[in-house]
């Protein structure tokens, strides 16, 4: 074998571990884009300045379209998701969960009206990201909220 085949071959193998080092699973990416509106609350919360593209550059490896989505989804229909929170919530409002289950709350609910995402899916991702980063009774209500707007669809 030439030297120079040898080369290729490394550098091939070079640039295939560093795309797959940096291929996400959708569940690692609904969890970037919690971590993101979670960093976009706080800096609301705290009346700074910031760049919403800024924040997801800083938080992805690369650009990724699925988590621009669910960001810019759940943004642009806040208002509307968190109305949607509330009717569901049996004295309680989507205020006064903690932020980070507000985003997993709010990404769920952006998936299951704006998207093709199986609800089944939709569930699992939340609870599995509320049992991760919420406490019980936080993943109870995130639960019993998606189940509710399940059943009504």
């Amino acid at each position: 074998m030439s030297a120079n085949y040898i080369w290729f071959a490394v550098f091939l193998c070079y640039n295939f571990m560093w795309v797959s080092f940096m291929v996400h699973s959708r569940s690692e990416l609904r969890e970037k884009a919690m971590v993101i509106l979670y960093q976009i609350n706080i800096c609301k919360e705290q009346k700074m300045d910031f760049d919403i593209e800024k924040i997801i550059h800083d938080n992805l490896d690369i650009d990724n379209e699925f988590v621009k989505d669910l960001v810019f989804g759940v943004i642009t229909y806040k208002e509307e998701l968190d109305k949607i929170a509330n009717k569901y919530m049996k004295n309680w409002t989507i205020e006064r969960l903690d932020k980070t289950g507000c985003a997993i709350l709010e990404i769920a609910l952006y998936e299951l009206k704006y998207t093709d995402t199986p609800e089944v899916v939709v569930i699992n991702e939340a609870i599995e990201l509320s049992k991760k980063y919420s406490d019980d009774n936080v993943r109870k209500i995130i639960n019993a909220v998606l189940d509710k707007v399940i059943k009504e669809q």
